[in-house]
Formats: structure tokens, sequence, C-alpha cells
């Protein structure tokens, strides 16, 4: 069994971490290329086991009981051609999280985070019907060899998706998602990210994301399940 901590840093929501940074992580420590389903907002500073179950599965949990399950799978997703980068420059200067923002901390998307700080994606709707947002990842992303952290391509591609569904003006919470890096993009290097709608059930919305290079490479995508809450609380 390994074990492993989400650092206050990497919050979404003011008391639990990012959605993507949580599952990525998990999914590095399990070592497996899996679907995560989120069954509870993942606590901060907070000891958790990763452990392989019978049905093969992988389970993330605390002391209080199961955060996460990942379901070992293979990630199937067209993804759209990616916009020039000037024009994602353009985009993420009409980010409608500058005017709302849910929560304005998030390590991702949060425009109360500073740089060296945040990850500081800010997605913009373009007229093809994307959002995209440039991405310079800092240093403190390095994996150790000059390329960004795999569980930090997760949380990249975690909050376009939501601004893709509804700009920010729906209360969503990360329910599924499943991601998978091609290749890891370079510390300082100028990326562009996507997020695109793939469909709606009910409560239930359906977004796609991307990290191309600068050279207009795809490097990783994900396909992510939200959940629409009944009530204007986030959860």
């Amino acid at each position: 069994m390994k074990t492993l901590k989400l650092d206050r840093r990497y919050n979404g929501p003011p008391a639990s971490a990012n959605g993507g940074y949580a599952c990525g992580a998990f999914v590095v420590a399990a070592g497996a290329d899996m679907s995560v389903r989120l069954l509870t907002p993942p606590p901060l500073d907070a000891d958790l086991s990763v452990s392989q179950l019978g049905n093969g599965d992988f389970e993330l949990a605390s002391a209080s009981g199961p955060v996460a399950i990942g379901r070992p799978s293979r990630l199937e997703l067209e993804v759209p051609s990616p916009p020039p980068y000037v024009q994602a420059v353009w985009a993420s200067q009409h980010y409608p999280g500058f005017n709302h923002h849910v929560f304005p901390d998030c390590f991702v998307c949060g425009p109360h985070r500073r740089r060296g700080d945040g990850m500081r994606i800010f997605p913009g709707m373009l007229e093809t019907g994307i959002v995209a947002a440039p991405w310079l990842p800092a240093d403190d992303l390095d994996a150790g060899d000059g390329k960004v952290a795999v569980e930090f391509h997760w949380a990249a591609l975690d909050c376009p998706g939501y601004f893709a569904l509804c700009a920010g003006r729906r209360t969503m919470v990360l329910g599924e998602m499943h991601a998978h890096v091609d290749r890891c993009v370079r510390v300082g290097e100028s990326c562009t990210v996507i997020g695109w709608k793939l469909g709606a059930d009910g409560r239930k919305h359906y977004a796609g994301t991307a990290i191309f290079d600068q050279e207009g490479e795809l490097c990783a995508r994900a396909r992510a399940t939200w959940i629409e809450l009944k009530t204007a609380e986030p959860g």
C-alpha cells in the first residue's frame, strides 16, 4: 500500500484539493492508466492511502473512508485542432472568472493566485465554441527532468472543461476524470490548453480538454464528467 498527501497549496475549493490535481496524484501513486471517480472532496494535508482492490480497481482513502476509485482503462477521445497561440491569449483576456469566480483561489484557474503560486490558466470562449488559454508552466512544476510532472498535466486539464460547459455561470463539481499524457511539456514552454463540450445527461455534463506544446502538437487530453449541483451552495 502506498500513501500520498495533497498539499494545501493545491486547493480548488478552500477546504479541498483541486479535483484534477487530486486525480492525477492518485494515478501517479497507483502507477496505472485509469479513470478516476471522486467520491468526496479530496482532503488537504491528510494522509491518504492508495491500495488495489480485489477486482483490479484502485482506492484512494483517508481515515474517514474512501475518497476516490480508479478503474484501469484506456482513454478514447477525439481532439479538435488547437487555435493559434495568439487567439488563446485573446480568449484568456476575456476569461469570465475575472468578473465572477466561485473559487477565486483555485490553484489552477483562480485569478487571486499570483504568478509562481497558482497555474493561472484562464480559459475564454472562442467563436469556434471551444475555450482556450495560454499556459507557461512554472519551474516548480518540474518533475526533475525539465518537464512538467504528470499530476500537473491532470490539473491543467481540469478547469478548462468546467468553463467550456458553463462559462462559470453554474455551480458544478468534478465527478469523474480520465486523462492521458502522451508527452510531458517542458517547464517554461508556451503551451495552449483547450476545452469543449461533449454532451449532457440531466445534471451530468461531459467535457473534453487538451494540452498542446509550443509547436501545436498534442501532448495530453482528458474526458471529464461534471455534476451540476441542485442548490447554489458549492460542494
